[in-house]
């Protein structure tokens, strides 16, 4: 991949002339062999991290200064590995990790309905999440696909101002700190998509701070819960607990699964998806603007949200949406498939002398990230941030993006 190249080719001179450590390598599992995908990778001791991608693969940036020596992997299932700094930055290498499976003696069983573990969980989110605002770093991309064409990536080194979570009436914040663009929109297309509200939207995914998204005391009456397995996340044992629609609403309901950890009922994980039985509710809490005559169908969304224990109190780490949807003119006998992707890694987090940063500074609620950043240039763009590492077809899709920006 290009943005790796200077960091493979030659890494002991790139290692030696920058503050900060290089780890670039993909994660796998030590009996199958196969990637390990949205893994969380951290510095112990630090509020440093980031995640691996769709294809297991990862770049972890360490300052010197923090004389750290080794870095840890987390995955749902799978036991907590850490791995030696100095030995890891020389390449691209492989980092397995071994699943974790519970044993039966671990657990006390006891017949336990599972809406009152949700309900203890909710009730239980003022002594597990922070009660006073941090100042968070990310990462965020967003990709939109016309058929199996990229025809739009945007992303952007972001701050995120996170307000507490006792405190629902106060809303987060957004401001990009720097960001970068490509697109390949062609001229005799008829149809524009676009994601309003960019990293906005992605914090909306954090079920904890948002409750009315799925979490809310009022909606448990909408959806039946059922205990699905008791599995490992971070060295902890978790409830998974899957849930579904009962009711009929005016609007589309959700299914899928959270975790919740045991002994302190705190919500870890996430992964969901909107029902889409009625495709016309569906569309609805999608589209913004479309155009006469234009038919859009949902097909399927996927929505996925990770929270790491740090200090004792759990903390956003990772979101991501996936959205398909057809499009096709009335009386067009062909439609065009769409995919629209974004996903946001927190890569630092910090607690002190906090400041809200002022809300014309902020990214606004309707506006589009690419159209606030400018094209693609630089592999090395990013310097010492740490960043999700694109998938060999995002990073294809950039390749091309700058082939013809260079042209032009």
């Amino acid at each position: 991949m290009v943005a790796l190249l200077a960091l493979v080719i030659g890494s002991s001179f790139a290692q030696n002339n920058t503050s900060y450590f290089t780890v670039n390598g993909v994660i796998k599992d030590s009996k199958s062999k196969q990637k390990v995908i949205f893994a969380s990778i951290s510095v112990p001791g630090t509020n440093i991290g980031t995640v691996s991608n769709s294809e297991g693969e990862f770049t972890l940036k360490v300052q010197k200064s923090l004389n750290a020596t080794e870095f840890e992997v987390s995955h749902l299932g799978y036991l907590n590995k850490k791995f030696n700094i100095l030995e890891s930055i020389n390449g691209e290498q492989t980092f397995y990790v071994d699943q974790y499976s519970v044993q039966i003696e671990e657990l006390v069983i006891r017949p336990e309905d599972p809406l009152s573990i949700v309900l203890r969980a909710i009730n239980n989110v003022g002594d597990n999440y922070s009660n006073v605002p941090n100042m968070l770093t990310g990462f965020y991309r967003e990709a939109i696909k016309q058929n199996r064409d990229y025809v739009s990536i945007s992303e952007a080194i972001i701050d995120i101002y996170k307000s507490s979570y006792t405190n629902y009436m106060e809303s987060d914040r957004v401001r990009v700190f720097k960001g970068r663009k490509g697109s390949n929109v062609k001229k005799e297309d008829t149809l524009t998509v676009k994601l309003i509200g960019g990293p906005n939207i992605s914090l909306l995914l954090d079920v904890v701070k948002n409750p009315d998204v799925l979490l809310s005391k009022e909606n448990l009456d909408y959806y039946s819960y059922e205990l699905l397995n008791v599995v490992n996340i971070d060295g902890k044992l978790n409830y998974e607990i899957g849930f579904k629609p009962i009711v009929t609403l005016s609007y589309p309901l959700y299914y899928g699964k959270i975790y919740i950890e045991k002994e302190t009922s705190a919500f870890t994980m996430a992964q969901f998806s909107l029902d889409l039985k009625d495709e016309m509710k569906a569309a609805q809490a999608f589209v913004k603007k479309k155009p006469l005559g234009l038919r859009f169908v949902p097909t399927t969304t996927s929505f996925y949200v990770t929270y790491k224990l740090q200090d004792g109190k759990y903390y956003i780490n990772y979101l991501r949406s996936e959205i398909k949807f057809s499009c096709n003119w009335k009386k067009k006998i062909f439609k065009t498939n769409y995919t629209v992707m974004s996903e946001m890694a927190v890569t630092e987090r910090k607690t002190d002398n906090i400041e809200k940063f002022t809300a014309k500074e902020s990214f606004k609620q309707y506006t589009v990230l690419a159209d606030k950043v400018n094209e693609y240039f630089d592999a090395n763009y990013w310097g010492e941030y740490n960043t999700i590492v694109p998938d060999e077809s995002i990073q294809s899709a950039i390749n091309k993006f700058n082939r013809r920006l260079k042209k032009q």
